[in-house]
């Protein structure tokens, strides 16, 4: 029996790069793997670093439909599998009736989820401080991205992901997260009482500066009126850069083992 697509979603600062282990593990257990970065990222990762205006202003909206558009075009329900931002889209996109079963990975938190731990305003601060980068492409500086990604790494480590896998991203997905709870339209709201959806896993890392865990099991608990399967599962010791660390290969098969069961009991009559 063929085994089921599986669509990653990666999060802001990001491109489909940064699941390229994730790719080669799920393609060598015989999945079909897509990941595709966000709309107007799609091009060589340098020409975006030395030039990224055109991700200016790009929106949640944008970003959750384009991903809608490409599970919709796949012959079966895929497990959507999405990290930071691309675990709320993945959320969203199961609120929306697809995918066979989700999981979000630290996923930014969708609107009715209020907290705003010290070491997510820390790690989002330099950015949000100024309006103005509501509407533009913004980068992380290499600290930063250190302390907010990979705070379980050496610096040395640290620089290395930094090179290959950091981009500038848009302003306007940050604002709009940090103005979710106010916005009474807000591209990040679900229905977290939804009944008639897929399967979903939130996991979080016990060490996540920008995400922490607590945020994710706040989630959680939004889900508890769902008749709907969702559950919590820390991985303690764990940064934000989770998808990439050492020992990501955990995470990864713990995620496409659940799916697989869940889902199968999801659809069992």
């Amino acid at each position: 029996m063929a085994k089921r697509d599986v669509v990653l979603i990666h999060g802001l600062f990001m491109t489909a790069l940064s699941w390229e282990a994730w790719v080669e593990r799920y393609t060598a257990r015989g999945y079909n793997v897509v990941a595709r970065s966000w709309p107007r990222m799609e091009v060589d990762i340098e020409a975006l670093r030395r030039d990224p205006s055109a991700l200016a202003g790009m929106g949640v909206e944008e970003v959750v439909d384009h991903f809608d558009r490409i599970i919709r075009a796949l012959d079966a329900p895929p497990f959507v599998i999405g990290h930071s931002f691309g675990g709320a889209f993945t959320e969203i996109l199961l609120d929306r009736g697809l995918g066979a079963a989700g999981v979000a990975i630290d996923a930014a938190q969708l609107k009715g989820i209020y907290a705003v731990p010290p070491s997510q305003l820390r790690a989002l601060f330099p950015i949000v401080r100024n309006p103005a980068n509501r509407g533009r492409a913004v980068a992380m500086t290499h600290d930063q991205f250190h302390y907010a990604f990979t705070n379980t790494l050496t610096a040395a480590e640290s620089q290395d992901a930094f090179r290959r896998y950091a981009v500038p991203g848009p302003g306007r997905l940050l604002f709009q997260a940090a103005l979710a709870n106010l916005d009474s339209k807000s591209p990040l709201t679900v229905d977290f009482a939804k009944a008639d959806r897929a399967p979903l896993l939130i996991i979080a890392g016990g060490s996540d500066h920008i995400v922490p865990a607590s945020l994710n099991a706040a989630t959680a608990r939004r889900y508890a009126k769902s008749s709907a399967l969702t559950e919590y599962r820390l991985f303690p010791g764990r940064g934000h850069w989770t998808c990439a660390e050492p020992g990501w290969e955990e995470v990864a098969d713990y995620a496409i083992d659940w799916c697989e069961r869940n889902a199968a009991r999801a659809a069992a009559p």
